[in-house]
């Protein structure tokens, strides 16, 4: 699952919490109006003259664009409140790999841009087209990529850049258990039985726990350690929906999620339930990237719109829909958001350069040894 689905989990989304003057976004005063959306999102357009009066056509996730409220019907309204190009949002079922496999079979891309590249992601497209680019150098084009973190420059090569990030950590019912506060804690018979997470070869957040290990635990000893947690009666489930259901029911007292958890838990009564624990006083990164897709006939508008995406009121609104953090220094938080969107005191993530050439092994290695357990 790539982004949390707590519209459905929690039964309130973050338009509610805006609407009911929680956490409040200032926005300009333009506006327009959204058509309805299923796979694709479409809508009137007014303003200026663009690069073409063709629609620009972003690849995504289902849940960045699908509902009202999210950041994706949010930045199409601003934008095309602007500009005569229109956007049109897609949900390929099978993500990324699809663009992988058209490139491979020498098939057109029927994209501009891709939003939801993780570095992982970006490992992979390279390793799966060594002789040729499935994304060109967009941030030569780009005028408001200056303030993006230094910790969320993913691409040696430029043809990404971070748009939010997410910290991945566990949750946990301090009703239940103590704060674990470092991974040797987990071992202990005090967590025997407590933690849920999620298979890091198809779950986001259970790869970036599993990479979080290997950055603390090093490639020569998490397999050591994971066969400790599972020693410990750790529980690797699917994704990270059936494993935060499962911690909302009470199975299990923590689990791998986000640390912004409390944007949506956040009331005397639920709070003690979904305290934050940043293990050894830290949080893996897992920022989300857009790159733009080499052979586009739209190679300016496309940029335009990602330089867009980097303003400020932009980085807030996207950070706010999206239940995440933004990827600038400039952009603000609402207070009330800011209060329980956590940050961890240190941001950990590997880069591209250490994922290249040993993230199928780590991956593939930690697979058989959850399967032999």
């Amino acid at each position: 699952m790539r982004r949390r689905d707590y519209l459905k989990t929690a039964g309130v989304g973050v338009a509610g919490l805006l609407t009911a003057g929680c956490l409040q976004v200032e926005e300009g005063e333009q506006t327009s109006t959204t058509a309805e959306t299923t796979t694709t999102a479409e809508g009137t357009t007014t303003g200026t003259t663009s690069e073409s009066t063709e629609p620009l056509k972003i690849a995504t996730y289902g849940s960045f664009f699908g509902d009202e409220g999210t950041a994706g019907r949010w930045l199409k309204d601003q934008w095309e409140a602007d500009h005569d190009t229109e956007i049109e949002y897609t949900a390929p079922s099978n993500g990324i790999n699809e663009f992988i496999q058209r490139k491979q079979q020498g098939a057109g891309i029927d994209a501009d841009l891709f939003v939801g590249l993780n570095t992982p992601d970006l490992v992979r497209v390279d390793e799966s087209l060594p002789d040729s680019d499935l994304f060109d150098d967009l941030r030569a084009d780009l005028d408001n990529d200056d303030d993006v973190k230094e910790s969320l420059e993913v691409d040696p090569e430029n043809r990404v850049v971070a748009y939010d990030t997410g910290y991945i950590t566990p949750v946990y019912d301090s009703t239940e258990i103590d704060n674990p506060e470092t991974f040797d804690a987990l071992l202990e018979p005090e967590y025997e039985g407590t933690l849920l997470a999620q298979n890091a070869q198809s779950s986001d957040p259970g790869l970036a726990f599993l990479l979080w290990t290997i950055h603390e635990k090093g490639a020569d000893g998490y397999l050591d350690y994971w066969e400790e947690l599972l020693a410990n009666d750790v529980r690797v489930l699917d994704d990270w929906q059936p494993a935060y259901n499962a911690f909302l029911e009470g199975e299990r007292p923590m689990v791998v999620s986000y640390s912004t958890d409390q944007v949506y838990y956040n009331s005397e009564e639920e709070l003690p339930h979904h305290q934050v624990s940043f293990l050894n006083d830290q949080g893996y990164a897992n920022p989300e990237t857009v790159g733009r897709f080499a052979g586009t006939d739209q190679p300016e508008t496309a940029a335009d719109f990602v330089d867009f995406v980097l303003t400020d009121e932009a980085q807030a609104n996207v950070a706010v829909n999206n239940v995440q953090i933004p990827a600038t220094t400039t952009a603000s938080l609402p207070e009330g958001y800011a209060e329980y969107a956590k940050e961890p005191p240190e941001p950990v993530t590997f880069t591209y350069e250490e994922l290249a050439g040993n993230l199928d092994e780590w991956t593939e290695s930690w697979a058989q040894l959850v399967a032999s357990n």
